[in-house]
């Protein structure tokens, strides 16, 4: 069973006393002690982002660890990475961590982990990255950025947390500048079962997500059910 599962904001990243979205990617693992690693490249591999991820995952129920690629544990990432139950991404840069991934070959261990089983889950960037396509910061600006096509369509986190984020994309849609995809809010998380669309769950009770397409050269907006899990 391949699984994704992305955040729009949230987590340890964002609420570090509600823990109820890491809590529910642990939950979707077949093992009682699951594994889990923390990818922070796009933050520049950040020692105090690092460092909150342990802080919060040692209270739960698994096995934190994390890969910096600047700072190798090993040199066998595709042995490192294959063994995890989950693998979580952090927020920050999406190009710099797609250009990065790519040079360290990450991108194809990561596709072949998703095959295997492995749990790819993340916020921000790390939610971004999984999709054809997503609407990004990382330019200083919001901007079109092609991501890795694990899942299709296009993505916008942060959809209400952050001002032009939801205009922008509503925009960009309409213009078919970005295909049809998802807006997450902050504290909401989409997963998804062998590439198809499984369910909506939030660790504040009005955050919500969203899947905008066009028909007839109309945006169409879709308020998706959400299961709070508070």
């Amino acid at each position: 069973m391949r699984q994704i599962i992305a955040m729009g904001g949230g987590g340890f990243s964002m609420e570090p006393d509600n823990l109820l979205l890491d809590k529910y990617i642990l939950d979707q693992s077949r093992s009682k002690k699951p594994t889990i690693c923390f990818l922070p490249t796009a933050s520049g591999d950040s020692d105090s982002y690092i460092q909150r991820f342990y802080t919060s995952f040692e209270k739960l129920p698994c096995t934190p660890t994390h890969l910096s690629l600047f700072k190798l544990p090993t040199r066998d990432l595709e042995g490192f990475l294959l063994k995890q139950d989950i693998i979580y991404v952090g927020g920050g840069n999406t190009k710099n961590l797609l250009a990065l991934w790519k040079e360290w070959n990450l991108h194809t261990i990561l596709k072949k982990a998703l095959q295997q089983g492995v749990i790819l889950a993340g916020l921000s960037a790390g939610s971004i990255c999984w999709f054809e396509e997503g609407l990004t910061d990382s330019y200083g600006d919001l901007d079109r950025l092609a991501c890795l096509g694990f899942l299709k369509g296009s993505n916008c986190p942060h959809f209400d947390g952050e001002i032009n984020r939801k205009p922008t994309y509503e925009k960009m849609i309409q213009n078919r500048e970005l295909k049809s995809g998802y807006g997450v809010s902050d504290g909401a998380a989409i997963h998804f079962i062998d590439e198809k669309y499984f369910q909506t769950v939030s660790s504040r009770p009005n955050a919500k997500a969203y899947f905008y397409s066009i028909h007839e050269d109309q945006l169409i907006k879709n308020l998706l059910d959400t299961k709070y899990l508070g």
